[in-house]
């Protein structure tokens, strides 16, 4: 596992298969598909950034790289895509074997260009989406956590503010001392143009003619944008007396209804503002949404109290009248903000639902942020929208206005991507006839990206057969090259090229070498982002039966044993903790939908499938960690033999973190023993774990619930729903001090007597 995370931290790519099938049907045996996990901007502390454009193949068009062949006395390279020879220009004619450039380097597989030499920047755009329709309690909350970000916003950054209830208003911030807003009808249909019109954006110059998108480069004044449109720094006093006087929505709402809340009219709005005023420029729209959405072309539910939100039974059923409408209205808005390359983020803080599920299209393809929470008032909203804006160790380094490229050799085609991206219908040689999310392309817009944003590529192998076994000479080499072109926090466009070289191995023996280079870790987390991917776009698709299926034939494939013996089964080292991570993958909160809504099952699927290798095992399998008086702190099973009565554990389940107390711990604890200066080993013993919680919350990012807890207390579920349930009702007492839990479902050992016993039956 150590060369994998070797990898990773050069270049910042995990794969399943680090030595590639040769063949086709070499891959359709290996199961889990040929891919990689590739974090786009993730931060090196040596990587150089040269102050002059990348030399470019003059055929396939990918950028020089460590991996070409130079020749330094006639100053060519050769291609190692399309062996194609280049020509170096003028300035490298200094080159040599003992001066090279420093993309040359063997070392520096990934670098950064700056690519333009125009100093001149768009600052970021931030556009506030504010709903009104929430319970003055809630709004003072949203109110104090909006006047805390707007104050660290940077200076030159500028800022909109749209709130919206039963009616859309776009506060005209720069409108001086009187306060002017523009207000649409939430349930009417506006059209892009007659929101303009209604703005007065074309008060005193002609309307431009059809076709012709409006902004600044078509001739609209920077008045008319800074109407709407402020530098953070001129506009402070102006956002918060608009924040002061902020009011819920005055309109009466009947005891047996829901409130009238236009969220879809509001963004669209949103939308068509930024796309008139900053086209093509690096901006934000956070949409703060504290119910469901009862008005306007994406309503999501009808204003009837009578008539509860959809659930998953409701979307299995098709019977959910209103999802399918605003999933399309969704999808629309989604193809707009890439057109303009602008980012849709989304804080929705309510008991309830509000959408989550029908905004996912437009948040992940637009590559925005998402936080789910309770209420305005929880930590894990207030916490997370500061984290957005301080600038810290953990800090997110928003950056803008992405394009994601990939260069293969021959005999590799990519079927798409699983990541917050858009397709942009690059279409090509390099392009598979199999779709897997975002395909048919080569190249994918990433309005919004950050140091923590990773994609999943999918690839297929389109060797038929080779007339030989490879032997160990250069031919079984292969390349990727992925290019990122993006807008940094400080402004400038830039270029980073990660180039890798894996290769490929067929014929006889070549089983152990996939079991060598095959890294498990990095194949859950494939395997978690394509059972998400399927459950979402496949009718009657079977998650669990598909993963028992693909482990099943994972094991019979790469296990060692004799058939129809079980006993006799074992697996490589390499394998070994695989099917333990898709035991847990069958039990996590991706696959199982029970006792989820759909915006909360929408919410963890966003989030996994933007998170690098690491944090995404810690969503499949959570990692515990166990405190006691004879011990330091050290990892346990995940089991809920880890229970003891003199014992604290700490889980970390990515979205949750829970501070588990032993009944004999609690005890102590309420009877305050810690606060005695004869046991300040225990004060030590409590204390020790809240503070690795505190450092868990302080480097995530959104950031996790807290839970603190004591044995047999109602909290205590959120620790016993991840353990694996080997003492259960239904089987022996458990030991002295532990606990069981109540519960149908396998334990791990049973699982793993199953697999064995169908694996050496294939």
């Amino acid at each position: 596992m150590a060369e994998f995370l070797d990898l990773e931290a050069q270049d910042g790519v995990r794969m399943p298969w680090n030595v590639f099938p040769g063949t086709k049907q070499e891959t359709t045996h290996c199961v889990v598909p040929v891919s990689a996990i590739y974090t786009v901007l993730k931060p090196f502390a040596n990587m150089p950034v040269l102050p002059y454009p990348p030399l470019r193949c003059r055929t396939c068009r990918s950028i020089l790289n460590p991996f070409c062949i130079v020749d330094y006395l006639v100053k060519i390279w050769i291609c190692p895509f399309c062996f194609q020879r280049n020509h170096f220009p003028p300035h490298y004619a200094s080159i040599s074997e003992d001066n090279l450039p420093a993309e040359l380097f063997a070392q520096y597989t990934t670098i950064e260009y700056e690519t333009s030499t125009d100093k001149s920047t768009v600052p970021p755009v931030f556009l506030f989406v504010v709903d009104t329709c929430i319970i003055e309690e809630e709004l003072g909350y949203l109110k104090t956590a909006l006047s805390q970000a707007i104050d660290l916003l940077p200076d030159k950054s500028l800022v909109g503010f749209i709130t919206f209830g039963t009616y859309v208003h776009v506060h005209e911030l720069g409108s001086g001392l009187i306060p002017k807003t523009y207000v649409f009808r939430g349930s009417k249909e506006i059209s892009k143009d007659q929101i303009l019109e209604q703005m007065n954006f074309f008060a005193k110059r002609p309307k431009p003619s059809a076709g012709v998108i409006a902004g600044v480069r078509d001739g609209l004044s920077a008045e008319s944008i800074r109407r709407f449109l402020l530098p953070a720094s001129d506009c402070e006093f102006a956002l918060n007396s608009v924040l002061e006087e902020l009011q819920k929505d005055p309109w009466p709402v009947p005891a047996d209804q829901r409130a009238t809340r236009c969220t879809s009219t509001a963004l669209s709005v949103a939308a068509s503002l930024l796309g008139a005023c900053v086209p093509g420029s690096g901006a934000r729209i956070m949409t703060f949404i504290g119910g469901p959405s009862t008005e306007g072309a994406a309503a999501i539910v009808s204003k009837s109290l009578s008539e509860p939100i959809r659930s998953h039974k409701d979307l299995d059923k098709d019977s959910a009248p209103y999802y399918i409408k605003a999933v399309k209205f969704y999808e629309g808005l989604s193809k707009q903000l890439v057109n303009q390359g602008h980012v849709l983020d989304l804080f929705a803080c309510a008991l309830d639902q509000v959408g989550v599920a029908e905004l996912k299209v437009a948040v992940e393809r637009t590559g925005g942020l998402v936080v789910l929470a309770e209420s305005f008032g929880h930590s894990v909203f207030k916490d997370s929208l500061k984290r957005i804006f301080q600038s810290s160790d953990y800090d997110l380094s928003l950056s803008f206005n992405g394009i994601f490229e990939v260069s293969c050799s021959k005999d590799i085609r990519v079927q798409g991507v699983l990541g917050p991206c858009a397709s942009l219908e690059k279409k090509g040689p390099l392009c598979s006839e199999t779709v897997v999310g975002q395909g048919n392309t080569s190249a994918w817009k990433m309005c919004g990206l950050d140091k923590a944003t990773t994609l999943c590529l999918v690839f297929e192998i389109v060797k038929k057969e080779t007339p030989e076994p490879i032997g160990p000479s250069t031919s079984n080499q292969f390349y990727l090259q992925f290019l990122t072109y993006y807008q940094h926090t400080n402004g400038q466009m830039r270029l980073r090229a990660t180039t890798l070289a894996r290769r490929w191995v067929d014929g006889p023996g070549s089983i152990q070498e996939l079991i060598a280079g095959f890294d498990q870790e990095a194949a859950a987390v494939v395997m978690a982002r394509l059972v998400s991917f399927k459950m979402e776009s496949e009718t009657e698709f079977d998650p669990i039966r598909w993963l028992d299926r693909s482990l099943i034939r994972l094991c019979a494939r790469f296990g060692d044993y004799q058939k129809d013996s079980p006993s006799s089964f074992s697996l490589s080292p390499r394998l070994s903790i695989f099917p333990q991570l898709m035991f847990h993958l069958r039990r996590s909160q991706f696959v199982q939908v029970f006792n989820n809504s759909p915006d909360e099952t929408a919410n963890f699927r966003m989030i996994l499938n933007r998170e690098n290798v690491a944090n995404s095992v810690v969503m499949i399998q959570p990692s515990l960690i166990s405190y006691s008086f004879h011990l330091g702190p050290e990892p346990v099973l995940l089991d809920v033999a880890a229970i003891a009565a003199d014992r604290i554990l700490l889980l970390d389940a990515y979205f949750t973190v829970v501070v588990f107390h032993g009944m004999t711990i609690a005890q102590w604890r309420n009877a305050g023993y810690q606060n005695q200066k004869e046991h300040e080993v225990f004060a030590q013993l409590l204390g020790a774990p809240r503070d690795d919680a505190e450092l868990i919350l302080t480097e995530r990012f959104p950031v996790p619930r807290m839970v603190i807890c004591d044995q047999h207390g109602s909290q205590a579920r959120f620790l016993l729903a991840k353990l694996n349930p080997s003492t259960t009702y239904s089987s022996s007492s458990a030991s002295l001090g532990g606990d069981v839990i109540f519960t149908d479902d396998v334990s791990f050992e049973v699982f793993l007597d199953h697999l064995q016993r169908l694996a050496v039956q294939q």
